[in-house]
């Protein structure tokens, strides 16, 4: 899998590209690890743990050749939650868990559907999780102690102002210099590993100029150990999958979702295509292979890997050197991220959540004020003051509820008669007074679906002025009939079939017309009785009518009216096919 067609026309020439981009993501890689995972609620070297191996394994195994894969801010209020509520050995089989569903959803192909999530849900708690992470920086900007974490956000915000008496000076200056240098220095030095800088300077202003007045990653966590971590399975039991499945489920659907957003992006930026359900598969078996280390949940990094475009990346190698230089860092230099104060690193997630938010395209919906903007605003809330599962499905409920809303009145059953000049069928005739008491044409236009179906027969049975013996239906136009579709019709057809009426049928397409032999509706109305097309349909119910109905009637609605009155034959070629 390793050797296909991400590596087409590969060079050597490449391979030193791919080594520098490899490095320059794995500089920017290496403080996101570590300010991801505290903010999970875990220590820092987990984060560097998932970016090496979840890194490398999406390299080998995914479907886009420059996805850069680990911890990413998406993740984190879910992880924060399940192990605030159960706990880090829980979250590890969490993320084992949504390992396994992800790769059964690249085996089963789902990665073409996940497409299909609605953009209002995807802002809603995109800028919900920002929100989140923004917010739960202000601690460590501000230097606070005896902050709890608590599960919910307006929990969390009543304990910050709580401690808010506690503030740092110091850990408010280290803060508000970090912060600068994100924010200008990228401006005057361009190519600057600007999160580097911005970790690097303000340590060594607390090391030189303050020192032991700042909480620091040493002092919070007891430092960063200089080895990798042992191989070790978690104890899964049912009791914990029955426990755990939810979060894993969301864990997974997140993952899938910004992985697939991530492998967009880079064919965006490159003309190239990616592999939607082997991404799916590789960021299937990154995480679970990911926790056996004692690493967190992993998904593709739309930051990192647009960096990775950008410095030259030509191959799925740039991460394989991404995920090398990070092992290589760890192993070399990790004690002395002990003295990183944790006020250094709340600027970073905070910049990260502002590029996160997706304000624009939020506002932007919001002003639509349709069922869209609905959707956003509850999936927003929901994420903010609940949790990013709850909004996840309901979110999803609403945008279904939204678009079942809007599809209902896409449907459109019109009566139509044949214009006497060009025998092109028209609502026309009907409107001005021409009618048939025994043959009535219905046009059908739209899906014939569980939202629609009810109404359909309700259009149907309103407008029939009386119980004619014909009943023509022209679906042309339906382009899908579901199983509620197919029971309101066929309720329809066995009570006019009941009162002694033929259903006729013209122009119905190949899938619906499979769903109605599938259900036996097909025999039921006749194979006979279907038309490709409205003329030969009219031809045939014009056969079997009663003509001395026809003789005592003054609609004349088909030309051949006249000659039924006066008994004569019509030739079968007076309608043409086109009809």
């Amino acid at each position: 899998m390793f050797f296909d067609d991400r590596f087409h026309k590969y060079q050597l020439g490449d391979l030193k590209k791919d080594v520098t981009a490899g490095i320059t993501v794995g500089i920017v890689a290496i403080p996101l690890a570590m300010a991801f995972a505290i903010a999970s609620g875990v220590k820092p070297e987990y984060g560097l743990y998932t970016t090496i191996i979840a890194g490398l394994l999406v390299a080998l195994f995914g479907g886009s050749r420059y996805q850069i894969a680990g911890p990413t801010g998406a993740f984190i209020p879910i992880l924060l939650a399940v192990v605030l509520q159960y706990g880090y050995k829980n979250l590890l089989i969490a993320g084992f868990m949504a390992g396994i569903l992800l790769i059964l959803m690249g085996i089963f192909k789902i990665g073409s559907l996940i497409k299909y999530i609605p953009r209002s849900v995807t802002i809603g708690f995109t800028s919900g999780i920002a929100v989140i992470i923004f917010a739960g920086q202000i601690a460590n900007f501000f230097g606070l102690e005896n902050v709890e974490k608590k599960e919910y956000f307006h929990e969390n915000m009543i304990e910050i102002i709580r401690q808010f008496h506690s503030f740092n000076v110091y850990s408010v200056i280290t803060a508000l210099i970090g912060l600068l240098i994100i924010i200008f220095v990228p401006k005057l030095f361009p190519k600057v590993p600007i999160l580097l800088v911005a970790l690097f300077i303000p340590t060594m202003i607390a090391i030189l100029f303050y020192p032991d007045k700042v909480e620091t990653i040493g002092t919070a966590f007891g430092g960063i150990a200089q080895t990798f971590p042992a191989f070790r399975f978690p104890e899964i039991t049912l009791a914990k999958i029955a426990e755990l499945w939810r979060p894993a489920f969301v864990i997974a659907m997140l993952g899938g979702i910004e992985s697939l957003l991530s492998a967009v992006v880079a064919d965006g930026m490159t003309g190239k295509r990616h592999h939607s359900n082997r991404e799916l598969l590789g960021q299937g078996i990154a995480n679970v292979v990911t926790p056996l280390f004692g690493g967190i949940p992993a998904t593709g990094a739309i930051a990192r890997t647009a960096t990775n475009i950008k410095s030259g990346a030509r191959s799925p190698l740039s991460g394989i050197f991404h995920s090398l230089f990070v092992l290589f860092t760890l192993l070399l230099f990790a004690p002395y991220a002990s003295y990183i104060p944790l006020a250094s690193m709340a600027p970073i997630l905070m910049v990260v959540a502002w590029n996160m938010s997706e304000q624009k395209s939020f506002a932007h919906i919001l002003k639509m004020r349709t069922g869209d903007s609905v959707v956003l605003a509850v999936t927003f809330l929901l994420t903010v003051f609940v949790n990013l599962t709850v909004a996840v499905e309901v979110g999803l409920l609403l945008a279904m509820l939204s678009f079942i809303k809007r599809m209902s009145g896409v449907l459109e059953v019109e009566k139509v008669l044949p214009k006497s000049h060009n025998k092109q069928v028209s609502p026309d005739p009907v409107e001005a007074g021409r009618d048939c008491p025994q043959i009535e044409i219905y046009t059908i236009d739209g899906p014939l679906f569980f939202g629609v179906a009810d109404k359909f027969e309700k259009m149907l049975t309103r407008t029939m002025r009386e119980k004619p013996k014909v009943l023509l239906l022209r679906m042309k136009h339906v382009p899908i009939i579901d199983a509620t579709g197919e029971a309101n019709l066929a309720s329809l057809v066995a009570d006019f079939q009941k009162q002694g009426g033929t259903i006729l049928v013209s122009g119905m397409s190949e899938e619906p017309l499979e769903v109605l032999k599938k259900s036996g509706l097909y025999e039921r109305i006749g194979a006979e009785h279907f038309f490709s097309h409205t003329g030969p349909a009219l031809q045939y119910g014009l056969k079997i009518i009663n003509y001395k109905t026809c003789k005592s009637c003054r609609f004349y609605a088909f030309s051949e009216c006249a000659a039924f009155k006066e008994q004569k034959a019509f030739s079968r070629e007076q309608y043409s096919e086109q009809i």
